[in-house]
């Protein structure tokens, strides 16, 4: 099975590695500059560095489409293309398409395009533009896949880590080019400046783990998510993807298998 993956951040790449690690084939799309926040545990990183390495399975940019369908056959990686509107699936014909940008809307996955068509998180309505939804919000239904209907609404508010909800997030306090100077997995301190957009400090709001932070260079917005401080002060989770990017890649999993049957790689 050839599954293509629209995003490539933490909660998209969680699902790669569960559908890989379960025999599937995945080729994965970004945007040219990713606004990928946890990092380390992001194949987004390949579009930036070239590679990119997520617990152990690697992650390399495509040039184009044939490119990626030669890393597949050849090398064992996920490729990575920069492929904004997933153009490629044209070329590709997968199995399955699982939208995991995480816009909290459609930005133009339709189930016309693979068998099977998962949308994940709120955007998506199963029966409507694909043929499951899985839930992405923190709480009971966390991971659940919808065979009808849509997952709960965006609240803009995130889930509760160590206590901690809004607290844990870095807003960009204006539009400019985002720098660190802190280092993902460095310890911090609430009202330590970790990064700067432009020339405005970006402050810590909690004490604890940098756990993500946007690659320098990136032109951020006002109010953009740049950077996540976890206050359980574990450096060691950085590197591992979270229980929530599981949790969601388990109904992707789920959902694949219930709407089309079993896999093997392609």
């Amino acid at each position: 099975m050839l599954a293509v993956i629209r995003g490539a951040g933490d909660i998209a790449s969680a699902i790669a590695l569960r559908l890989v690690r379960c025999g599937a084939s995945v080729l994965m799309t970004e945007i040219g500059q990713p606004l990928t926040v946890r990092r380390t545990v992001a194949f987004s990183e390949a579009v930036r560095m070239g590679k990119a390495q997520v617990e152990g399975v690697t992650a390399v940019r495509a040039r184009d489409a044939s490119h990626a369908l030669d890393l597949l056959s050849g090398e064992g990686v996920i490729p990575v293309l920069v492929d904004p509107a997933c153009a490629c699936v044209k070329d590709v014909a997968p199995d399955a398409v699982v939208d995991a940008v995480l816009a909290k809307r459609n930005l133009g996955t339709t189930m016309d395009m693979a068998p099977i068509v998962v949308g994940v998180g709120p955007g998506f309505t199963a029966g409507v533009d694909c043929h499951a939804v899985v839930e992405t919000m923190r709480g009971h239904t966390l991971g659940r896949a919808y065979y009808e209907g849509s997952a709960l609404p965006n609240t803009a508010v995130p889930g509760l880590v160590g206590g901690f909800a809004g607290e844990r997030v870095l807003r960009a306090p204006c539009d400019g080019e985002f720098r660190g100077v802190a280092t993902i997995g460095d310890h911090v301190e609430e009202g330590q400046v970790v990064a700067y957009a432009g020339d405005v400090p970006v402050v810590a709001t909690l004490t604890g783990v940098l756990r993500g932070l946007i690659a320098d260079g990136v032109q951020v917005r006002q109010g953009l998510k740049c950077g996540d401080v976890d206050p359980r002060d574990q450096s060691g989770y950085c590197g591992l993807v979270s229980d929530k990017g599981l949790a969601v890649a388990g109904g992707v999993l789920e959902a694949i298998l219930h709407v089309g049957g079993t896999f093997s790689a392609r």
